[in-house]
């Protein structure tokens, strides 16, 4: 497996009215969130708004977050083509920026047969010396990557988690049963972090976490601790948070609890709409609820800073 373990927040994508990365705004994220604790960062997962930058601003964004981070936590870029020669350019100028893993996102419009799935996750992998992890989500993606095809992949010596974005945690216990400890799984955003945890999870890699990172290392620390009483606690009080995000726009929610905490990172990009006055109410009173949970949560008791 990759090493990577514990909260890697999907990263929003700053972007400006006349299209430029707002460089300095995303630099003071990146640092934030070093701060708060994460174990990792990922820029340009689905909260950083992929689908919608055009090459040079996704590059230019991987280049700013691992500049800013300056190797104190890995930095897992997001590659997301619709061809596999695009995705094994994207990889390769990722690799030679100096990112620590790529996070493989498959585009479609048609339908892929299996077969398909399966060269393009390889491809990637082939594509340079860094770990992958794999990333699927049935809720926006045309092709999914079934079961069969994870466990292909887990085979791959570069290829050691996944990140599933489905809403079925049964099927996390089964790809982790599947893969044998070939394959990790990261908890999204459509699952209970502690939840996964509990079954042998290896983090939280989420846009939440970009807006709650200080909460959401917390809880990793509790799961890790064994201390499953008070995590569960905590993890009720950030379960709002999560709601929320599968409420609104993924970006418009995140971007718009960041701008709340003071964070000018403007809004998504159109003809995504921005957070409206109602869910701006309703993340103002989440963020409350996880803050007054986290000044509630004991220390954890048997957690070092590494993930394992």
């Amino acid at each position: 497996m990759s090493g990577f373990a514990g909260v890697f927040p999907y990263l929003v994508s700053p972007i400006g009215p006349d299209g430029a990365v707002l460089e300095a705004e995303l630099r003071r994220l990146v640092d934030h969130l070093i701060e708060a604790g994460v174990h990792g960062l990922t820029p340009l997962g689905s909260t950083g708004e992929f689908a919608y930058l055009d090459w040079a601003q996704r590059r230019r964004i991987v280049e700013i977050v691992v500049d800013q981070t300056g190797r104190r936590v890995p930095v897992v870029a997001g590659v997301a083509a619709t061809t596999t020669a695009e995705a094994v350019r994207q990889a390769r100028a990722f690799a030679g920026v100096g990112v620590d893993g790529i996070l493989a996102i498959l585009e479609a419009y048609f339908p892929i047969p299996e077969a398909g799935v399966v060269a393009y996750f390889t491809a990637i992998a082939d594509a340079t010396d860094l770990p992958v992890v794999l990333y699927t989500n049935p809720t926006f993606q045309r092709s999914d990557l079934s079961l069969a095809a994870i466990e292909m992949l887990s085979r791959h010596p570069r290829i050691g988690l996944i990140k599933d974005a489905s809403t079925n945690t049964g099927r996390l216990l089964s790809i982790l049963n599947r893969t044998e400890g070939r394959l990790g799984v990261f908890a999204a955003s459509a699952h209970i972090p502690a939840a996964v945890m509990m079954i042998g999870g290896a983090g939280w890699m989420a846009g939440p976490a970009c807006a709650i990172p200080r909460e959401s290392v917390r809880l990793y620390e509790l799961c890790r601790s064994g201390q499953w009483d008070a995590a569960m606690s905590l993890q009720r009080a950030l379960w709002r948070v999560n709601e929320l995000f599968a409420a609104h726009s993924l970006a418009a929610c995140i971007k718009g609890a960041l701008q709340l905490q003071g964070f000018a990172v403007g809004d998504p990009l159109p003809p995504q709409a921005p957070l409206s006055v109602e869910g701006r109410a309703a993340v103002t009173a989440a963020l409350a609820l996880a803050a007054k949970a986290l000044a509630e949560a004991p220390a954890p008791t048997s957690v070092s800073r590494s993930p394992p």
